[in-house]
């Protein structure tokens, strides 16, 4: 046996919400993608060590027009059983206190890629579901379930549970609320284990901010009652303002071959201790079951650790890297994230000109509808992203650029545009808790192609543009705090856009390249 030292996060970058699966000799982990499509992305390994993106599920199952920022797809969970893979996920439609439109569905597959079934409505009494496959083949949904009554403003009031009937693909029988959560309150995430002579749920609680934590309880009857492990919350950074990881939660938990037991969970490591710009991430912590039947962190307490050991039978090293290029000669890379509607050949065009992408205009940046905008996750705190691109607005309603974006009220984005005096432009718009401003910078450019640049370091942000032959980076405005780009449920992104006011569909841009290199494991 191995013991290799593993770096958290081992998935750096907004991804939120793991859970984990192993199937044969495969590890999966599935993550929220929010209003980002496609949906639930997968990363797959074989050894719990070195991850790689291996597919998105969630195609052309789902419509998340209009859906609100920080809404659509929350907490998937993936299992198997049979020859089958089940995802499970909430789409929520509506975040307006004091309810929560948030509608939980199954699609199933024989294989991670595909193909996926159509989604089967299952309910919408709450939030983060989870499919459990007991012994006895008989399957049983749970979810978090939302009291619009409770005078709180977060309004979790426990776990339930309600048997599925595969076979007809419903739900059937009495509901069961199994646990009610501890006063650490926000009761959510329940993913459910057979272990030994117990059922064990594990829970996360204190919502997903500083207070988040993993409960545990555990029960010899599968409907309960549960009991509380004495010693809860058996995983939190709530306490530890030094820990270089915080906002511990929401856990999972999967045994490999050698018998060892691993946790994935959620994690932040914000900049300047306040700001996670890079979005939730995901840990991994080896952990163990007590002589009394309770899980444990192997190395003693109840905090994050910036380090763990994965045992594994063969030597392995962790790897670590976050670049990305793509050409756009055939297809577009997989890395690439949309909101809210798919990459299609209606506004992403890989045929019209060789070895460019063209991007046929949206709506405004702002849109939650037709925003055509590819982007990437931010992975490092200091990375450099790069495009070049040919546009020829005509009026000051058409852009096309280079930009930071964590949502419709957060972003930067450095354009191409028209100006009635100056003809052809450069601009800079900002947008930082839904107030805008527009710099007064304004940078006439002459006819070709223009290069855009950014670069990220820490809480700083520093456009630049470059010209025909040049290859002087020639500074877009001043630099630009970014500590904004934080918050929410999502990371912030990356990315390259064309926007359209006039009319939809009325401009395009030819984009030649796109590439995304992070210093920080370098």
């Amino acid at each position: 046996m191995y013991r290799t030292k593993v770096k958290n996060p081992i998935l750096p970058g907004f991804n939120p919400d793991p859970n984990v699966l192993k199937v044969e000799e495969t590890y999966y982990i599935a993550v929220s993608s929010f209003e980002w499509l496609p949906g639930v992305r997968i990363y797959q390994s074989n050894d719990l060590v070195n991850w790689e993106h291996e597919t998105d599920i969630l195609t052309d199952q789902v419509d998340l027009r209009g859906n609100p920022q920080n809404g659509s797809i929350w907490a998937p969970q993936i299992s198997y059983s049979n020859g089958l893979f089940y995802l499970i996920y909430t789409d929520v439609k509506s975040t307006k206190r004091p309810f929560k439109d948030s509608h939980n569905y199954l699609i199933t597959a024989p294989s991670i890629n595909g193909p996926w079934s159509k989604p089967v409505y299952l309910n919408s009494s709450g939030f983060d579901p989870s499919l459990f496959h007991d012994a006895d083949g008989r399957k049983w949904l749970l979810n978090e379930i939302w009291d619009y009554r409770l005078t709180t403003g977060n309004k979790s009031a426990g776990i339930v549970m309600q048997e599925f009937d595969g076979e007809n693909e419903a739900l059937i029988g009495p509901v069961y609320k199994i646990f009610d959560g501890t006063e650490l309150a926000k009761t959510e995430a329940p993913h459910l284990y057979r272990h030994g002579d117990y059922y064990y749920l594990i829970t996360a609680e204190g919502g997903t901010g500083s207070g988040h934590a993993v409960t545990v309880c555990r029960s010899k009857e599968i409907t309960g009652p549960y009991e509380l492990d004495p010693h809860y919350p058996m995983l939190t950074a709530k306490d530890k303002p030094a820990s270089p990881l915080q906002c511990s939660g929401h856990g999972s938990i999967v045994q490999t071959s050698t018998g060892h037991w691993y946790m994935v969970y959620l994690c932040t490591r914000p900049l300047q201790g306040n700001a996670a710009i890079l979005g939730r991430e995901t840990a991994i912590q080896e952990v163990y079951w007590t002589e009394d039947g309770w899980l444990r962190l192997v190395l003693g307490g109840n905090g994050p650790l910036l380090e763990t050991d994965i045992i594994t039978t063969n030597k392995k090293e962790q790897r670590k890297h976050t670049d990305f290029k793509d050409d756009f000669n055939d297809a577009l890379e997989k890395e690439w994230n949309t909101l809210r509607i798919l990459a299609d050949e209606a506004w992403c065009d890989l045929k019209s000109r060789n070895s460019y992408l063209r991007m046929h205009s949206g709506e405004s940046i702002q849109s939650l509808f037709e925003h055509h905008l590819l982007a990437v996750r931010q992975k490092d705190f200091h990375f450099i992203a790069e495009t070049k691109l040919d546009y020829t607005p005509k009026t000051f309603n058409q852009m096309a650029g280079l930009l930071l974006y964590l949502n419709d009220n957060n972003y930067l984005y450095a354009y191409l545009t028209y100006d009635e005096e100056a003809g052809r432009v450069i601009r800079l718009m900002k947008c930082a808790e839904g107030e805008f401003t527009l710099s007064p910078v304004c940078i006439k450019m002459g006819e070709g192609e223009v290069k855009f640049k950014v670069e990220v370091n820490g809480p700083v942000a520093n456009f630049y543009y470059q010209t025909g032959d040049s290859t002087a980076w020639q500074e877009i405005g001043d630099a630009q705090d970014v500590m904004f780009l934080s918050g929410g449920f999502t990371g912030n992104f990356v990315g390259i856009a064309v926007h359209d006011l006039d009319k939809k569909a009325n401009s395009y841009a030819d984009f030649d390249y796109f590439e995304y290199y992070g210093f920080d494991n370098r």
